[in-house]
């Protein structure tokens, strides 16, 4: 070879097998042969079963905490509807339009902390203390909740909880994809959403139980019972999620040093390039700026805002259950079937994404059968078809562990680019729930004919936007396959991001661009 330094690119392009040992590439002196790199590709055998001891670790802690947190997040969300039938209503003089006001304005606080809140957590690094300590802050603000005594109060505490509650859904969303990789996230993703589920059935159970027990006791309405109990006990686990809660691989405790090498190359591996983020706020804003100029994110913002809004009837379950004519205590526990139905079902719906690496079809299948619950609450009094119905309109739940599954997939690396791209996505999904309460007017009882018919027409778009979607990441997939052509031309950006994984991992260029041929999106 000519004394002359060779062009990198020429290098990676014309020796993609050859060994580069001691080669100064832009600055950098990469050490490394192709037997040292073995592994680079994909775990070893010895790794691999080490690797299934590290899955069991992150599952036993990570994941029952995180849905511990997300089942509490929602029943204090959402045990608004259920103070509905306690009382609530009549007690603050809520009058028009006053409800609907509360259910939105919730919504207002939640999206204007998503985006800053997603980018100071990945900035920050302390998942444990920075979500526990929000947890703290709206388990609070649900406890004094019990002490409002206007429609302005109840509406300001509802706009203040949400602002406390934007930290946690995007952030755990970011902070998953940190450790699962994504034929393993969908699954995980329907476990974690599963505690919004049963927050749905054990919520109305525990309402239920409230109203009939502790209805005036120490002159307390049984609406004000439910938030002292239920903020009392948020305040509890957000203490235990600061204490308890490991933050990223690299920094968990519990992790050998082996174990940590294996969990962080196994998520580089699985994006085909290294899993870090230019140092400082400037990293932070690139991502940022990553985010909202790729186009995927806003055909998955649009999925996401269409699911969310039509999924909206689960704020008024109780008020739609109790048009079935039996008592309030007994309209709060046909709350739970459904609920507890689609909880098991989605877990299987889950498996199968991740099975067969699929995420438009397990995207779009429960849109039919959403539709036609909905058909059928609206054409028909009978109590069998109706409550039939509410099975049907659940299958919409399914839909939300395959869509974060495909942001995770689809906005792979940086971090500071998922992160934003999370809290965004997030963040126009939840503007939904702004003026969908909106359509469930009074007036409009006993079939809610508007509000039902707005949800089939989000359903409908949404389905268009996941086409869409489908269709682009079918035309990356082919780019990434005329990159695995040898003679197929590398820009520079593509070089630095080769070189980039090359240093983190401690092998060639070459070696790093065999490991990202192996990337494709999940579709």
């Amino acid at each position: 070879m000519s004394e002359e330094r060779a062009n990198p690119v020429e290098v990676v392009m014309a020796q993609p097998e050859k060994v580069i040992a001691d080669h100064d590439l832009m600055g950098e002196k990469l050490h490394a042969t192709h037997s040292e790199a073995v592994h680079f590709g994909e775990l070893s055998q010895e790794e691999k079963h080490l690797e299934k001891k590290l899955k069991r670790k992150i599952d036993s802690l990570i994941m029952p905490l995180v849905m511990l947190v997300y089942l509490l997040n929602y029943i204090d969300r959402n045990n608004y509807a259920a103070a509905r039938l306690q009382g609530l209503e009549k007690d603050l003089h809520l009058k028009g339009d006053d409800y609907q006001i509360g259910v939105s304005v919730l919504f207002v606080g939640y999206i204007l902390g998503q985006v800053p809140s997603n980018l100071l957590l990945n900035h920050v690094g302390k998942p444990s203390f920075y979500l526990g300590g929000w947890t703290i802050a709206w388990g609070l603000v649900s406890l004094l909740t019990s002490q409002v005594k206007s429609a302005t109060s109840i509406i300001v505490c509802r706009f203040v909880l949400g602002l406390c509650e934007s930290p946690f859904f995007a952030g755990v969303l970011f902070y998953l994809s940190r450790w699962y990789t994504k034929g393993e996230i969908n699954f995980r993703m329907s476990l974690f959403f599963s505690a919004s589920m049963i927050s749905g059935a054990f919520g109305s159970l525990i309402a239920a139980g409230i109203l009939s027990g502790l209805n005036g006791r120490d002159g307390l309405a049984a609406w004000q019972w439910l938030y002292i109990i239920e903020g009392s006990v948020t305040i509890a686990v957000g203490i235990l999620i600061c204490c308890i809660l490991p933050d990223f691989p690299h920094t968990w405790r519990m992790l050998s040093p082996e174990l940590k090498d294996i969990a962080q190359r196994r998520l580089a591996i699985d994006a085909a390039e290294a899993d870090l983020d230019e140092g400082g706020a400037q990293g932070q804003l690139k991502g940022l700026k990553m985010a909202l100029t790729d186009p995927k994110v806003y055909l998955l913002a649009l999925a996401y805002f269409c699911q969310t809004g039509a999924a909206g009837f689960q704020f008024f379950f109780p008020t739609l259950t109790a048009l079935l004519g039996y008592s309030h205590i007994i309209s709060l526990l046909l709350v739970a079937p459904p609920y507890i139905f689609i909880t098991f079902y989605s877990y299987i719906h889950g498996l199968a994404s991740d099975r067969y690496k699929k995420r438009f079809w397990f995207f779009v299948y429960p849109i039919p059968i959403t539709i036609a619950g909905w058909i059928i609450f609206m054409c028909t009094k009978d109590f069998g078809a109706r409550y039939f119905s509410f099975f049907l309109m659940v299958f919409i739940f399914c839909q939300n562990g395959t869509i974060y599954a495909w942001i995770a997939g689809a906005i792979p690396r940086p971090p500071a680019k998922r992160a934003a791209a999370f809290a965004f996505i997030n963040a126009i999904g939840n503007s939904s729930s702004i003026w969908t309460p909106y359509t469930y007017r009074t007036q409009d009882a006993p079939y809610y004919r508007l509000a039902l018919g707005v949800c089939i027409a989000l359903q409908t778009v949404g389905f268009l936007a996941a086409l869409t979607l489908k269709f682009m990441l079918e035309k990356e997939n082919k780019k990434l396959d005329h990159l695995e052509q040898e003679d197929a031309v590398l820009t520079g950006t593509d070089v630095q991001r080769l070189q980039r994984t090359a240093e983190v991992e401690g092998v060639d260029l070459a070696e790093a661009r065999r490991f990202q041929k192996s990337y494709r999106y999940v579709i």
